[in-house]
């Protein structure tokens, strides 16, 4: 029997996810087989898809935030859920768009999900490191962990890097060690 539970439309979870935004905008990120390599190399597993559709939310000239939805194996179907990202690359919210498994449901409950927001690409984001898991539905947890860490990365690569506020500004702000961080350089 096929079971399908839709929780709300991808323009509903778009409002949630930037809800300050002036104007959200749509762009596709497509993956050549080297960036595609470098992603999976960075979250620690490989994915079929090549591009990702990312809405923009801005309002004046500054973005405000990203959101992406994603479609990642449950147990046996797909779920369909949405990412939210600030524009420091800080996971704001998390919803459950579509899940079609008979079991695992609860991960769209705010007392889950809210353990993913804050999170950033430096995270770990996996269960039993810092996500709580939730028995009967550790496949859809660790499913939905992997494509946040995902968004995270992606995130990371297209928006922040280039812009230069990415994990490799944070990595080298963390390098001056403590001295820098108290005397202001």
């Amino acid at each position: 029997m096929a079971i399908a539970e839709a929780f709300m439309s991808e323009e509903e979870g778009v409002k949630i996810m930037l809800p300050k935004s002036e104007r959200v905008r749509k762009e596709v990120i497509t993956l050549s087989p080297e960036k595609k390599s470098q992603i999976e190399e960075r979250i620690g597993w490989k994915f079929p898809e090549q591009s990702f559709e990312v809405y923009i939310g801005e309002t004046g000239n500054q973005v405000d935030g990203y959101a992406l939805v994603q479609n990642t194996i449950g147990k046996h179907k797909p779920m369909t859920y949405m990412v939210g990202v600030d524009s420091k690359g800080r996971v704001s919210d998390v919803e459950l768009l579509i899940f079609r498994e008979s079991r695992g449901s609860e991960i769209r409950q705010k007392r889950f999900n809210a353990q993913y927001e804050g999170k950033t690409v430096n995270d770990p984001v996996r269960i039993n490191r810092d996500i709580i898991n939730i028995s009967g539905a550790t496949m859809s947890v660790r499913s939905m962990s992997a494509g946040i860490k995902r968004v995270l990365v992606l995130v990371d690569e297209f928006y922040l890097k280039p812009a230069g506020i990415g994990s490799d500004t944070l990595a080298a702000k963390k390098d001056k060690g403590i001295l820098p961080s108290i005397f202001g350089n």
